[in-house]
């Protein structure tokens, strides 16, 4: 069967220093082998764009490997099992894991942990549920927010990003767990989305001015933010350090407002750094992957908001591989709404 199969990936040809534009891939072909002992031949359905990718592809130390030039480019998805010589997945088996930007991943016993391929549910929900809440940006959001945030009823949790696919599953998490959500997000539909459908308080669109921000952290946050979950970093940072409460916790995520600024390590440091000191506050960074034996738990609990319609999850599906290198952008530019998948194949 797999010797008629005809796989097409993305590999990384050479690394941007800015934006990462289609010189930077190559697109290859390769025949699909069958698994060997213990090895499993996945499908991929669709993958997860993540702004993490674009940290992936510099050449420095971080808490994951560099993508290599010339390897395919490494991304988390949901696929399905076309053949399996390992007792832990069936052929026909729905699968989440890292397989990478191509059409078919082989994965040898050794490399199935590595990818942390798992059986999903699809019960539970959608293919882009399985990559959005109930994939890494929900554990992130999840695990941040109440890891880390420790989000106390009553208190006012501030998220950037908000619209997308970490801000969304914050906000509304927070809402559940008894808080005011604040959402930060580019643009008057987007914030007006997080607002009315997702049940956010309120929603300061950065793009309405240079003073934006301050005078809405100023009118949704009286008493000050108590927690901030932060997606973006930058000048957005700085602003809501100036904010904080007493006791406050900020959850460092990402900061993609940096990612792309040649020749320069994302975050330079924020200059109101001294609001943690005067406010007694806290600033800790958090990696998903660290809470990967707990996924379980944080998956069944959001299943269950997203079945009774406490949770909402939006997805923007872009079709193809081909599509790769200006769909990963998107969300750079702000051009994606809702969490961003690829679609590789029909289901």
């Amino acid at each position: 069967m797999a010797a008629t199969l005809v796989n097409h990936q993305v590999r990384l040809a050479k690394r941007p220093e800015s934006t990462a534009t289609r010189e930077h891939w190559q697109f290859t072909t390769e025949a699909v082998d069958e698994p060997a002992e213990g090895g499993v031949l996945v499908k991929t359905l669709s993958l997860s764009l993540d702004p993490a990718m674009r940290g992936w592809l510099n050449d420095a130390k971080s808490y994951i490997p560099p993508v290599a030039i010339g390897e395919v480019m490494r991304a988390g998805g949901v696929g399905r099992v076309l053949a399996s010589r390992n007792p832990a997945f069936a052929v026909g088996d729905t699968v989440y894991g890292t397989l990478g930007v191509q059409e078919y991943a082989l994965l040898p016993q050794d490399a199935i942990r590595r990818a942390g391929l798992v059986p999903i549910d699809l019960r539970l929900g959608t293919v882009g549920q399985w990559l959005n809440v109930l994939g890494m940006p929900g554990m992130t959001g999840y695990f941040g927010l109440l890891d880390i945030g420790q989000p106390q009823p009553g208190q006012t949790v501030v998220v950037s990003g908000a619209a997308g696919a970490v801000g969304q599953t914050v906000g509304q998490l927070a809402k559940i767990k008894g808080c005011r959500a604040v959402g930060i997000a580019g643009g008057a539909a987007k914030c007006d989305w997080v607002v009315r459908e997702l049940g956010f308080d309120a929603c300061i669109d950065y793009k309405a001015g240079p003073a934006a921000v301050r005078e809405g952290l100023k009118q949704h946050c009286p008493q000050g933010v108590d927690v901030y979950f932060d997606n973006v970093g930058g000048e957005i940072l700085d602003q809501v350090l100036a904010k904080l409460a007493r006791k406050a916790r900020v959850i460092v995520c990402g900061a993609i407002s940096q990612y792309n600024n040649a020749n320069s390590m994302p975050g330079a440091g924020p200059r109101n750094y001294l609001s943690l000191l005067v406010n007694r506050a806290r600033m800790e960074g958090m990696v998903v992957f660290d809470y990967a034996d707990r996924y379980p738990e944080a998956v069944r609990e959001l299943a269950g908001y997203l079945k009774d319609g406490r949770m909402k999850s939006k997805e923007d599906v872009v079709l193809g591989l081909d599509t790769f290198p200006e769909s990963l952008a998107k969300l750079f530019s702000g051009g994606n709404f809702g969490k961003l998948v690829l679609q590789v194949a029909a289901d």
